[in-house]
C-alpha cells in the first residue's frame, strides 16, 4: 500500500457494523479539530547517507481486513520541519535551495460517531504497547462478534437432506401403493362385469336366457321382448303360385328369423269365414292377408312386402349375388346343364337365385321350395348392407311399387336390422308347422307362435282391438262350428279356426289368465252356453279365449 499525505478536508468513515451477508457497513463522520500539542515530542529522522537527508517516513503496517480502513497519513511535527529546514537537500553540483514549507499539523484525531441504534457495539482497538512503527497487536477478544462456523453445519443440511430425500420416498411407496390397489379394483370390477356380461349373453343369470336357449328361431320366452314383422310375399309371374315368409327382428335377443308359412295354412277372410293362405294372398290381396295372419298368429305384423321374381332377381344382382348351400341341382332347358348345381357355398347370381327358389321337385312336399326361398331370402341378408341409409337406397334402386304399409324408407331399415344378424350368424330359418286341415298344431303353438313369434295369451291383441277366440270344433257336425263363426263375427269378436277334434258331449270356454275371465264369461253369452262352462283351463297359444264346441252347442236363434 502507497503512502498518501493526509488530507484534512477528506470525508472520514467508520465501521459501524456488518450486514446480513458479513460485509463492513461504514458510516460518514464529521472531523473535530485537535489542540496542537507543542510538547509532543517528534521522532528523530532517520539519517541515510549519499549526502542528503530524509524526512521520516512511517513503517507501513499490516493489512488487516477486519480493522477500522482510515486514510493513510503522514505526520511532520514542528521540530521535525525546522530540521528540515536547516539541513537543504545536497545534490550532485546543483544547489536547490531550501524549500520553504509550511508547518505540518497534525490531524486531528476524529472522535467516534455515535453508534447507531441496534448496530453491534465495536471493541476499541487498542495500540501494541511492545509493537514498533505503529503496530497494533489484534487480539482474538476483539472479533468476538464473528459467529464462528458450526462445525456440524455440513453434517446437518446432510442429516436434512437425508430426512427430506427418505420421506419423498416413503410418500412415493404410498402413492404407488395407492395406484396399485385402484388399478386391481378397477381390474376386478372390470372383470366382474365381463363376466356378467357374457353370463347374460350365455343365458346363464337367473332369470334370463340367451339366444342359444332358443328353439326353433332363437327367440326367448322370458319377459315381453319386442319384435318387428313384415311378411313377404315371393310371387312366381312365370310360373305363378306364391310363397310367403316372416321376417322377424326380435331386438330384444339381437336375433333374426325367417319364419316360413305354407300356403296351405287356414285363416280367416273379413267375414270370418275359413280359407288358405295362399288363396288369401290372391284374392283378399296384401292387408286383408295381413291382418288374418296376426289374428291367427297372435302377434302384430307392421307390413307387407310384395316381391316378384323380376324384381328379386335385380335385388340379388344389386348386392353382388349371393353364397349359399343348395340342396338340389336345378334343371336348365331340355337336356341342359342344372343352371343350380347342388353343394355347399354355391354362387348364384340373380336368374339363379329366383331358379332356384322357386323350384319344387316332382313328387316334392310344398315346404321344400318354402325352405328354398328361405336360404335364398338368408344369402340376400348376408350380402345387404347394414346401414339402414345404404339398403334404403338399395330398395329404391329397385324401382318397385310396394305396399303404403310398408314405404321405402321403411323397408330399407327392417333389412338392415335383418342384415345385422344375418351377418354374424344370428339369424335362423323356420317351418311354420300345420296339419292336414291347415290348422295349427299345439306343436306350432308352443315352438313357433309362442317362441318365436311372441304369440302369447293377450300377446298379439292391441288395447281396443277385437278379441281372439279360437274355435275348436268337437261335435262332429262342420255346421255347427260354422254357426258359432258367425255368432262371434257378428259379436265383433275376432274368429280363429282352431281345427277339429274327437267329438266331446259338454262345450267349454277355457282360459289360462285370470285377467281373461271376463271376456271368456262374455264369450259364452255371446254363443249361448251357460256360466258353468266358462272354466279356467290351457287355451290356445294365440287365442285369448279358447272355446270347444261340444254335441250339446245349439246355435242362439
Amino acid at each position: 500500500m502507497n503512502d498518501r499525505q493526509y488530507d484534512p478536508y477528506a470525508p472520514q468513515v467508520q465501521l459501524v457494523g456488518y450486514d446480513e451477508y458479513g460485509r463492513p457497513v461504514y458510516q460518514q463522520v464529521q472531523p473535530q479539530q485537535q489542540a496542537y500539542d507543542p510538547y509532543a515530542q517528534p521522532q528523530e529522522p532517520q539519517q541515510q547517507g549519499y549526502g542528503y537527508d530524509q524526512t521520516y517516513v512511517p513503517q507501513q503496517a499490516t493489512y488487516d481486513p477486519y480493522a477500522q480502513q482510515q486514510p493513510e497519513q503522514t505526520q511532520q511535527f514542528p521540530q521535525q520541519a525546522q530540521q528540515t529546514q536547516q539541513f537543504p537537500q545536497q545534490g550532485y553540483g546543483y544547489d536547490y535551495g531550501t524549500a520553504q514549507q509550511p508547518p505540518v499539523q497534525a490531524p486531528p484525531a476524529p472522535e467516534p460517531a455515535p453508534q447507531p441504534q441496534g448496530a453491534p457495539v465495536l471493541p476499541q482497538q487498542r495500540r501494541d504497547e511492545h509493537g514498533e512503527g505503529g503496530e497494533r497487536d489484534y487480539r482474538t477478544e476483539q472479533f468476538s462478534f464473528i459467529e464462528e462456523p458450526d462445525e456440524d453445519s455440513e453434517d446437518v443440511i446432510d442429516w436434512l437432506k437425508f430426512t427430506e430425500s427418505r420421506s419423498e420416498r416413503r410418500e412415493e411407496a404410498k402413492r404407488r401403493g395407492r395406484n396399485r390397489v385402484v388399478a386391481l379394483v378397477v381390474a376386478l370390477a372390470l372383470v366382474a362385469v365381463g363376466g356378467a356380461g357374457y353370463l347374460w349373453f350365455a343365458g346363464k343369470l337367473p332369470g334370463l336366457s340367451s339366444s342359444s336357449d332358443t328353439k326353433n328361431g332363437g327367440a326367448t320366452t322370458a319377459g315381453p321382448q319386442k319384435r318387428d314383422m313384415i311378411v313377404v310375399h315371393l310371387h312366381n309371374t312365370k310360373a305363378g303360385g306364391t310363397s310367403t315368409a316372416l321376417l322377424v327382428n326380435n331386438a330384444t335377443t339381437k336375433q333374426g328369423t325367417t319364419v316360413l308359412l305354407p300356403n296351405a295354412l287356414a285363416v280367416s277372410n273379413d267375414d270370418g269365414s275359413r280359407t288358405t293362405l295362399g288363396k288369401s294372398v290372391d284374392a283378399d290381396g296384401s292387408q286383408g292377408t295381413r291382418d288374418s295372419l296376426s289374428t291367427l298368429l297372435g302377434a302384430k305384423i307392421t307390413g307387407t312386402w310384395r316381391l316378384d321374381t323380376p324384381y328379386l332377381e335385380n335385388l340379388v344382382d344389386l348386392v353382388g349375388n349371393i353364397d349359399i348351400s343348395t340342396d338340389a341341382d336345378v334343371p336348365g332347358g331340355k337336356g341342359g346343364d342344372p343352371v343350380v348345381k347342388k353343394g355347399d357355398d354355391q354362387t348364384l347370381t340373380g336368374q339363379m337365385a329366383v331358379a332356384y327358389a322357386t323350384y319344387r321337385g316332382p313328387g316334392e312336399a310344398e315346404t321344400k321350395q318354402l325352405q328354398r326361398f328361405g336360404a335364398v331370402m338368408y344369402g340376400v341378408l348376408r350380402k345387404i348392407s347394414d346401414d339402414p341409409k345404404a339398403a334404403t337406397v338399395t330398395v329404391q334402386t329397385l324401382a318397385q311399387i310396394l305396399d303404403p304399409s310398408l314405404p321405402e324408407s321403411d323397408l330399407g331399415a327392417s333389412l338392415a336390422k335383418l342384415a345385422e344378424h344375418a351377418k354374424i350368424g344370428a339369424y335362423k330359418t323356420a317351418l311354420l308347422p300345420v296339419q292336414p286341415d291347415g290348422t295349427l298344431s299345439q306343436q306350432a303353438s308352443d315352438s313357433v307362435v309362442k317362441d318365436v313369434l311372441g304369440g302369447q295369451l293377450g300377446g298379439g291383441s292391441e288395447q281396443g282391438s277385437a278379441v281372439r277366440v279360437g274355435v275348436k270344433n268337437a261335435s262332429g257336425n262342420p255346421k255347427t262350428a260354422e254357426a258359432a263363426r258367425v255368432a262371434l263375427v257378428n259379436g265383433g269378436y275376432a274368429f280363429v279356426d282352431a281345427g277339429n277334434s274327437g267329438t266331446e258331449a259338454a262345450s267349454q270356454v277355457l282360459y289360462a289368465d285370470e285377467a281373461k275371465k271376463a271376456k271368456a264369461v262374455e264369450v259364452a253369452k255371446t254363443l249361448g252356453l251357460p256360466d258353468s262352462a266358462v272354466k279356467q283351463g290351457k287355451a290356445a297359444v294365440n287365442a285369448d279365449v279358447s272355446v270347444v264346441i261340444g254335441k250339446d252347442y245349439k246355435a242362439p236363434q
